[in-house]
């Protein structure tokens, strides 16, 4: 058995970690941690897990040697105790944004600050398997992707990849629920599950837009314009994007490209019906899930193509994405603990 452990285990995050690894058959959880409730049953901060485990929150000052540590913490305070959590264990992987981005620049401008270990920005491998599985198989430690970032890159890769688009010319717009923002954000009310648009987005300047140009501009400068919009949704990102083709594709060229890009993909759906109601990607029927789904339209009067891609911002936006890299890394099947395929009607 591996002995893994989370670091900051009462957010929503943490909380779908421990679900995940609970019921992983090759894990053993080992200890979780909560400075605000040491020493507290999980179930205080989950409910889902009452009866499940009798597991306890530890303090960060407990925490013992594992062979996987996730962090879980709130963006800049992996980084800010790095020194502590790389002396515990050999394989790490953090779902913050502290070590995405492989440019200490890139993240100045974007996060408002100087990286406090820029020293440890190259020994990460960003944690998206279906674009770095090689790589995360050989790591030591992964920066998992962030959630809008996750459903973007997801969307759009095929075409970057086979340099099929206008590279000045891509608009994003990511709608995502409430549970996006962190437990610390949504406590609004006595029942932040229950309430919607909690947390205003930028409408230019997100951060998730450096971690889509530094995935998908393939050697050659791209400008992506990104927007991220709150709506009345818990669990869920949806990426509506639009991108130009700089040659001439009917929708059965695009498909080639897509399936190409994907058909060995285990969580990777590309959805196109021509009837019913779930025609496109919907993240409402993700919930729960580690799969992408991902969908397309040609306008019939442009070189437009509007790709839809669809995720649980909890599962693959987050601690699905984690346990998937962490299957690679330990040479795991990738799948092993992430076959829920989730419920309908929900």
């Amino acid at each position: 058995m591996i002995r893994a452990s989370i670091v900051g285990a009462s957010g929503y995050a943490g909380g779908e970690l421990l679900r995940l690894l609970l019921a992983h058959p090759e894990i053993e959880l080992a200890q979780v941690t909560s400075e605000r409730l040491a020493g507290k049953s999980v179930g205080r901060a989950h409910p889902n897990l009452r009866g499940v485990t009798s597991l306890q929150f530890s303090s960060l000052e407990s925490l013992e040697p594992c062979d996987v540590l996730f962090l879980c913490l709130p963006h800049g305070e992996a980084a800010e105790r790095f020194e502590q959590f790389s002396s515990l264990a050999e394989r790490i992987i953090d779902s913050s944004a502290d070590f995405r981005l492989q440019s200490a620049s890139l993240y100045a401008k974007y996060y408002g600050k100087e990286h406090p270990r820029p020293q440890e920005l190259g020994e990460f491998v960003y944690g998206i398997p279906e674009i770095h599985r090689d790589k995360i198989r050989d790591a030591r430690r992964v920066a998992c992707g962030g959630c809008n970032a996750t459903a973007s890159i997801l969307g759009l890769y095929p075409l970057y990849r086979e340099k099929l688009v206008e590279l000045d010319r891509t608009v994003i717009e990511v709608k995502a629920g409430s549970s996006e923002a962190g437990r610390r954000a949504t406590s609004t009310s006595h029942h932040p599950e229950r309430s919607g648009s909690v947390r205003a987005f930028a409408p230019t300047g997100h951060r998730h837009t450096a971690e889509i140009v530094q995935s998908l501009e393939n050697g050659v400068p791209i400008d992506v314009h990104f927007t991220v919009t709150s709506v009345e949704m818990v669990r869920g990102a949806v990426a509506t994007s639009h991108v130009f083709l700089n040659r001439e594709m009917s929708e059965r060229d695009l498909w080639g490209v897509f399936r190409a890009a994907y058909r060995d993909e285990p969580f990777i759906r590309l959805i196109k019906e021509r009837q019913g109601s779930y025609r496109y990607p919907d993240p409402k029927i993700l919930a729960g899930t580690n799969f992408c789904d991902v969908g397309f339209e040609r306008d019939p009067d442009s070189s437009r193509v509007v790709v839809i891609s669809a995720i649980d911002n909890l599962m693959k936006g987050s601690a699905g994405q984690a346990v998937q890299c962490m299957n690679l890394m330990i040479g795991l099947e990738e799948t092993t603990g992430l076959s829920f395929p989730g419920l309908h009607p929900l």
